[in-house]
Formats: structure tokens, C-alpha cells, sequence
């Protein structure tokens, strides 16, 4: 649940802090033997059956925070194994981003409808009555549902006076969009990594905490003790993330006193997108392609280019603006290095590609950079204030919630073609996004229209790495976007950078080359002619 302390939520925090420490403390892989005794004290279990079992499962997500993969269970490794070429600052975590530590999941039910104790015998029975397919019976004066014959239809559920029948799904698995989980041969939850887009909804729907996802939290703190100056590039969703007093002025001292050189807005780098998906939209809708859906998620962009391999130029090829703030600093600091802090882990998976990890070095998810405050103790009361963030606009920190990217684009084309009527689409959450997509491909209902997606429910502000509940987020957001000093893209100062930031050519192809991986035979079969073609034209 996020946003709600639970002890999962708190198990996810000790784990970040004491890597954190690890790496501040220039602590060796021994460390991590000591660690789960630190974590899980004392000689009683706490939540699960026993404290060995506890203690396994910490050393698991120990590993995965390093970046390193989960361990075989029918082989033995120590659990500092391989972590020593972790500790260093230029460590990619090993692929895959998301994975499930399987003797930590509960195999949850899948699909059932059945009666609970609620259940009061009553004379008139109408669960049994509607039940079309006679799956519903009363035995010993309880209703019992025949598992092998009930369809799932809910007509019990709704018919029931006590509301003592309920359907039961796995979590990961309802919570998943693209369909990317299914059992193994034990019943225990697995990931189809060729359909799973790293949207992370999984990961926050697991009631045992038993999927995970890989960190770079000891790389950054290694970066950051070097000699070379590492810049944290912050998405608008950190409104309100740590409390009140983590204020606009505060938030330089904040990260400075992490180590890090100094920090920027990626609105900034949303003001960039919105400029280039207005231009976009303008010069190819409709008149060489039926929609355009937008870039900045890439759980959504991704999901769309797996699925729907014919229409993957009709997602925009703009940069996100996590990758155009980058390159803005990178153009400035061509020495540094940049850490994205944000809400989301498919921009870690995003951050991984070959044309994007060349500017992006790091990314962390705001429970992660939560973990490095506590590991420093960082009390934000005592932090002096210093110049706030206030170069993006307020269209820019609205990329956060969801319409808030199709917006700042209809509002640009609006400023430099008040006759253009942009309709506009939008939905969040990958099942309702492929829906979307569903209807845009198979119909002309969306034709000329643009499309924005966002793969967690209620956009960036709900995503797998956010600290505070997502209606919570909603008004910290607004907030921020009123105290923006300026409203639309439009009035950015760093509209001249766009050239130089952004080879849109030669990021098109890079672009291809990183879906290739994930794309249909059928896809990649038309790639491979299109290489060929820019081939003979060069």
C-alpha cells in the first residue's frame, strides 16, 4: 500500500538505510553477513512462520538492493557472494529490474469464488438460486461453491444479504496490466519478463512482500564520494514527498547534504518534451500517421511497442524529459554524472538502455533516497535554506498527474496555432492504456487525436517508489505548480537547447534498437529492413 506505513513499507526502508550506511561507512561485502541479524533482532519471528525464514528473505532483498539477482534456493551461495563487483560507482544492476523471491511468496489464490464464515444458512439460499451453472449447494447448512464448476460470474457475490461470498484473486497478478504474471509449478507467483514493462504495480500489490526490485542505492553513494561531481535530477512528483518541512528552499541543503553536487527539476526537461510532442503532433498528425501517444512513460511507451509492434512510431520518439534534463546537464556539466530521483522503476529499466545510460547514471525511486536521508540523518529542520527550484513551468510539474502531459502539450499548440483543435485521450494504468490502444488501432475513433498514457494508476504521483498516498500527492502537486514562476513550456528559457539536446534521427533509431529485444518476430523483421534502408542512405 503505498503511502500507508506498513511493516512491508518499513522491511523496504530498513533494507535502503542499512545499504546506504554500508556505502556512507565504506563498509566491505562482510557487512551484509551481519545485516539481517540487525534488521530481524532477537530469536522470536515477528510476521512470518519462523525467524530463519525472515532472515532469509532480508538477505535476498540485501542482494537485490545491491543490484545483484536473487540467488538459486537448490544451490548454496553466502550471501556476500559476487557483491564485491557491486561496490563500485559504475554498476548496472543485473537484468532482471523486477523478480519474485519465491519462498517468500504465499502461492495466493488465483481465481476463486468462495463462501466464508459469514455465511448464516439462511432459508431462502439465493446464492443457490441464481447460480447458473448449479455450482452453488448447501451442505451442513453452509453454502458450498463447486470450484470446478463456477464460471466467476458474481451473481452469488451480488445475491448474498451478508456478504459472506467473496472473489478472491492474486494480487500481483490482478494488479499486473499487461498480463506479464502467471503460477509456476508450485502455484507460486512468476513474471513473464519478455511481456513485464517494470511498471512496479506488482511490487506495491504484494501483500507478503515478496517481489522486489533491483537498486543502485550503494553505486550512488559511491559516485558521490568520488572526485567526480554527481547532480540529482528530481521528477515534479517529489512534491510533498518527505513531509512539510522539506521545503523549495530546502531542498539543495537537502540533497547537498547527501553529497550531491547540486540538483535540477526534470520539468525542466518536461517543458523540452512538451515543446518537441507539440511540434510532433503538428507535423505528422494526421497527414502521416492516424494518432500520436506520448513518450514521457515508458512502462506505457513500452507496452505499446510490445503489443502493438505495427504502431510503435505512433508513440512519440521525443526524449522523456528525465533524458533531456540529463543531456541539458551533461551539456553544462560534460564531466558529471546524474542520479534521476523519482517515483517510478520503469525509469530505472528506461535508464538501463544503450542510448540513455550514457546520460543517466543512476536512478533511485524516492523510497530509496528516503533510505539515504535516514542513513545520514538528515533532519530537514536544521537545514539551511538556499535558492529554490524555479526554472519550470507549471504545465512542466503537472507531467506528474495523469492528463497532466497531454495538457502542457494541447496548451503549447494552442500558443503557436489558436485554431488547431487537439483532441485528446488519455488513460492510466496499463490494462486501461492497452484498451486505449486497442480502440485507436482496430477503429478510427482515435484518428487525429493524442493519445497520453501512463502506466500507474493516477500517473507519476501513484507510481511504485513514492512515499506519501496518491490523493496526498494531488494537492502537494497543485501546490507546486501554483508557486512555479511561470505557467507553460512556452515560456521556457531553454527552448534554444532543444537542437543540440535532441538528434531526433539518430534517437529514433537508438530508440528502435532498445525495443528490439522486446518487440514481435514481425517487428523486428521490419527493423532490421528499416536499418537496412537508413543503411543505403547513408
Amino acid at each position: 500500500m503505498r503511502g500507508v506505513k506498513t511493516t512491508k513499507t518499513d522491511l523496504r526502508q530498513k533494507v535502503f538505510t542499512e545499504i546506504a550506511r554500508m556505502a556512507y561507512n565504506n563498509e566491505g561485502p562482510e557487512a551484509l553477513d551481519n545485516l539481517p541479524y540487525k534488521i530481524i533482532p532477537g530469536e522470536m519471528a515477528s510476521v512470518r512462520s519462523n525467524i530463519f525464514l525472515e532472515r532469509e528473505i532480508v538477505r535476498e532483498r540485501l542482494r537485490v538492493a545491491m543490484g545483484l539477482s536473487i540467488r538459486k534456493i537448490t544451490e548454496h551461495h553466502k550471501v556476500s557472494e559476487g557483491v564485491d563487483e557491486s561496490m563500485i560507482a559504475d554498476k548496472y544492476y543485473e537484468p532482471p529490474l523486477v523478480d519474485i523471491i519465491k519462498f517468500a511468496c504465499n502461492s495466493c489464490p488465483v481465481n476463486r469464488v468462495f463462501v466464508t464464515n459469514g455465511c448464516q444458512g439462511c432459508l431462502e439460499h439465493p446464492c443457490v438460486e441464481v447460480c447458473p451453472k448449479k455450482a452453488v449447494s448447501m451442505s451442513a447448512g453452509h453454502s458450498v461453491i463447486d470450484q470446478d464448476a463456477c464460471i466467476k460470474c458474481g451473481r452469488c457475490i451480488a445475491a448474498c444479504p451478508y456478504h459472506a461470498i467473496i472473489h478472491q484473486e492474486r494480487p500481483c497478478e490482478k494488479a499486473c496490466g499487461v498480463g506479464a504474471i502467471h503460477p509456476d509449478k508450485y502455484g507460486r507467483a512468476e513474471i513473464d519478463q519478455n511481456k513485464c514493462v517494470a511498471c512496479g504495480m506488482c511490487l506495491v500489490s504484494c501483500p507478503f512482500a515478496a517481489i522486489v526490485d533491483k537498486s543502485q542505492i550503494f553505486q550512488t553513494i559511491k559516485a558521490i564520494q568520488s572526485d567526480t561531481p554527481v547532480y540529482a535530477i528530481v521528477a515534479p512528483a517529489i512534491a510533498g514527498q518527505f513531509g512539510k518541512d522539506f521545503t523549495q528552499k530546502r531542498i539543495r541543503s537537502a540533497f547537498k547534504a547527501l553529497g550531491f553536487t547540486d540538483v535540477a527539476e526534470v520539468a525542466v526537461g518536461a517543458d523540452l518534451c512538451t515543446i518537441e510532442e507539440a511540434k510532433d503532433f503538428l507535423r505528422e498528425v494526421p497527414d502521416k500517421l492516424r494518432f500520436m501517444g506520448t513518450s514521457c512513460c515508458p512502462a506505457w511507451a513500452m507496452m505499446a511497442k510490445k503489443n502493438f509492434p505495427d504502431y510503435s512510431e505512433n508513440i512519440s520518439m521525443t526524449l522523456t524529459p528525465m533524458v533531456l534534463t540529463a543531456r541539458l546537464l551533461k551539456e553544462h556539466h560534460p564531466e558529471c554524472k546524474i542520479a534521476f530521483i523519482g517515483p517510478c522503476l520503469s525509469k530505472k529499466q528506461e535508464a538501463s538502455r544503450r542510448s540513455v545510460k550514457s546520460y543517466v547514471d543512476f536512478c533511485l525511486t524516492f523510497e530509496e533516497l528516503g533510505g539515504m536521508f535516514i542513513a545520514r540523518d538528515v533532519d530537514f529542520t536544521k537545514l539551511p535554506e538556499d535558492e529554490p527550484l524555479h526554472e519550470a513551468s507549471a504545465d512542466g510539474r503537472g507531467f506528474a498527474k495523469s492528463g497532466g502531459v497531454a495538457q502542457a502539450v494541447v496548451n503549447y499548440i494552442k500558443k503557436i496555432d489558436p485554431d488547431r483543435e487537439v483532441k485528446v485521450e488519455q488513460a492510466d494504468g496499463l490494462a486501461n492504456c492497452k484498451k486505449m490502444m486497442m480502440i485507436a488501432t482496430k477503429t478510427h475513433k482515435y484518428d487525429g487525436y493524442l493519445l497520453e498514457g501512463m502506466g500507474c494508476p493516477g500517473g507519476c504521483i501513484a507510481g511504485a517508489g513514492v512515499i506519501q498516498p496518491a490523493e496526498k500527492s494531488v494537492k502537494n502537486l497543485e501546490t507546486s505548480m501554483n508557486e512555479a514562476d511561470f505557467r507553460q513550456a512556452a515560456e521556457t528559457s531553454y527552448a534554444d537547447w532543444i537542437p543540440s539536446l535532441m538528434n531526433i534521427e539518430a534517437t529514433f533509431h537508438d530508440y528502435q534498437d532498445d525495443y528490439d529485444t522486446m518487440g514481435t518476430k514481425k517487428h523486428k523483421k521490419r527493423t532490421a529492413k528499416e536499418k537496412e534502408k537508413k543503411k543505403k542512405e547513408d
